[in-house]
């Protein structure tokens, strides 16, 4: 049996439906009902990032666990999954973490959770595997509303390159390994095949969408604004420095790892919003 958090999520809901295609696969969450419709016939079970009891009982009888935690104001939710999976006789973890552990420059809220949940795996005495991709292309979702309703983007630092990866492509990765022998303290740097601006994504969508898109820039504090008024104070300042970096460079390194483990190129941006122009239109 092989266990999925965040199976709601955009990573964890492509790794549970193509998990469930061949092999045992259990959700765990709080919304069952938004499981169950997620993968019909997938085994639900209620857990609680908070409550480490309901977790050791939602993993009991997994032999891995696919482990999405969201909260990094929340660092005793990571703390009680990995204690729950050590309970329950986990032995093998596959978790999201992010790229820019790897950077000494970040050093934000978010990026030190994510180094943080890593060291406390590493030191659990479990096999592990590391995902750490790029920024998803699926973020660009975020513009369907503008390009719907104005035909824009609006986004700060257009000229500014992201090497991002199509979600789809980490989770064919973290079922390899999920799966598949050899990938135990393995470390993976995922990234898309180019590092791509957000006007230049732009342009793709006005490809595909076949009509002219407009890319406005908005200055970085504008968007810290927006950002503080939909997260709590410190994830919206790490957001903010994650944006600095990206300006000054420091997104752009492209890692064929996708290559080497999935037998083929990363996914394109232009694939990308090939796949997803309905979700514009």
């Amino acid at each position: 049996m092989i266990a999925v958090t965040g199976a709601t999520g955009t990573v964890g809901g492509h790794v549970a439906r193509l998990l469930s295609t061949d092999h045992p696969t259990r959700l765990l969450g709080r919304s069952l009902s938004r499981l169950r419709a997620l993968v019909p016939g997938a085994d639900v079970v209620s857990a609680d990032f908070a409550d480490r009891r309901s977790l050791e009982r939602a993993l009991d009888g997994a032999r891995a666990l696919f482990a999405v935690t969201a909260n990094p104001l929340e660092p005793a939710h990571d703390a009680n999954l990995l204690a729950a999976a050590r309970t329950a006789g986990v032995e093998h973890v596959v978790k999201l973490s992010a790229l820019a552990v790897t950077d000494d420059r970040a050093d934000d809220l978010i990026t030190n959770w994510q180094r943080e949940n890593e060291d406390r795996i590493r030191a659990s005495g479990l096999a592990w595997t590391m995902l750490r991709p790029r920024s998803f292309m699926s973020n660009t979702l975020s513009w369907a509303g503008s390009i719907r309703a104005h035909n824009t983007v609006v986004t700060p630092q257009p000229q500014s390159r992201n090497a991002s990866i199509d979600p789809r492509d980490i989770a064919e990765v973290a079922v390899l390994s999920l799966t598949g022998p050899g990938h135990e303290q393995q470390e993976y740097a995922l990234t898309g095949p180019e590092a791509i601006s957000p006007a230049e994504q732009c342009e793709h969508l006005s490809q595909v969408l076949a009509r002219p898109l407009r890319c406005d820039e908005i200055p970085l504090e504008r968007a810290y604004a927006t950002w503080a008024q939909h997260y709590p104070e410190p994830i919206a300042q790490a957001l903010l420095e994650s944006a600095r970096r990206q300006g000054a460079g420091a997104k752009q390194g492209v890692d064929f790892t996708i290559d080497k483990l999935l037998g083929r190129p990363a996914t394109t941006y232009r694939a990308w919003a090939t796949d997803h122009a309905h979700r514009f239109s």
